[in-house]
């Protein structure tokens, strides 16, 4: 990762973002990549909220923020509802409210310098009392953004957060008629101005001189998520229900193959842009107008982790040609 983002600043590309599961951690992975970079942002995509206490995410946070020199982008999300259950031991219910309560509270932390803290809330209890000479972080405040994928979580964003960190799952019309008016709703709702709510989301993305190579490359990874039933909704609204459930079907005889196979190409390029270098970079013109952001996503299902990086790093190569001076 830290390789990754070395070169993505090199490239003049905007941001490196760092993702986490129950193997790897955001918050340290950024540290190295923010240790590589001079230029570019980094950010978590994302650290769990749900993992940490509300005071060790902030106290985190601060210190990737010095030593990034204010280059910092905090990503939170929940995962899913088993995750919260299974892996943290958490209430599961309401994850959106649970969001909304832990923002503004980071957001207090982060001032923690200034006064005390007295909260009792649903999901998280903190009682804080500044001791000796504390100094302020480096920013008065941080970007927090939020990850969301049904609507009730993208409206979170509109409603606490700088920023909403879309999933891959995301369609053109789902962007359209789905995600920017629960942002907006969530705005509203708390007499926020949508316009200032940074729309980032993740792109399945992978380049190949041989364009089919990247194809099946970017459906595997597809057919991972598919095979999800938590994703059955959005993939319902995206129009491939019955592909997730043909998809689920030849997951539950672990037949990968059969997968892979079951990905349409409407489907690949209705989430990917893929191909050759230009391929990849026409297919990003589409989400011009609707995304501040795109987090290019490379396929790992089925992958050796020599041909992951070998692929970053192509993408790399392939959108420093249109990446946007800073």
């Amino acid at each position: 990762m830290g390789e990754v983002a070395a070169a993505a600043d090199a490239a003049g590309l905007d941001a490196a973002w760092a993702p986490e599961l129950y193997n790897r951690s955001a918050t340290i992975t950024v540290a190295e990549m923010a240790h590589r970079t001079q230029r570019c942002r980094v950010g978590t995509a994302i650290a769990y909220g749900v993992g940490r206490s509300p005071l060790t995410m902030a106290a985190e946070a601060r210190d990737l923020d010095e030593i990034s020199d204010g280059r910092f982008v905090l990503g939170l999300g929940n995962g899913t509802r088993r995750m919260i259950s299974d892996w943290h031991g958490l209430d599961p219910e309401a994850p959106a409210v649970r969001m909304e309560e832990l923002v503004p509270l980071i957001r207090r932390l982060w001032r923690v310098h200034e006064e005390a803290i007295d909260h009792d809330g649903r999901f998280y209890r903190l009682h804080f009392r500044p001791t000796g000479d504390l100094l302020p972080p480096l920013r008065e405040r941080i970007p927090i953004y939020t990850a969301g994928v049904n609507p009730r979580m993208i409206e979170t964003a509109g409603r606490v957060a700088d920023g909403l960190l879309g999933h891959v799952l995301f369609t053109i019309p789902y962007l359209e008629d789905v995600v920017l008016p629960a942002i907006e709703k969530g705005a509203r709702r708390m007499e926020r101005d949508p316009s200032e709510i940074q729309v980032a989301s993740l792109v399945f993305a992978a380049v190949n001189d041989d364009a089919e190579q990247a194809r099946r490359d970017v459906a595997a990874q597809i057919a991972f998520y598919a095979s999800a039933k938590t994703y059955g909704t959005i993939m319902e609204r995206i129009g491939f229900g019955g592909v997730g459930e043909a998809i689920r079907e030849a997951f539950a005889r672990r037949d990968h193959e059969a997968m892979i196979a079951a990905v349409p190409d409407a489907m690949i390029d209705a989430l990917a842009v893929c191909g050759t270098a230009q391929d990849v970079r026409d297919g990003l013109r589409r989400y011009e107008g609707l995304l501040d952001h795109a987090i290019l996503y490379t396929p790992s299902f089925g992958l050796a982790p020599e041909r992951v990086q070998d692929n970053a790093l192509g993408l790399i190569r392939a959108c420093s040609a249109i990446a946007r001076p800073r």
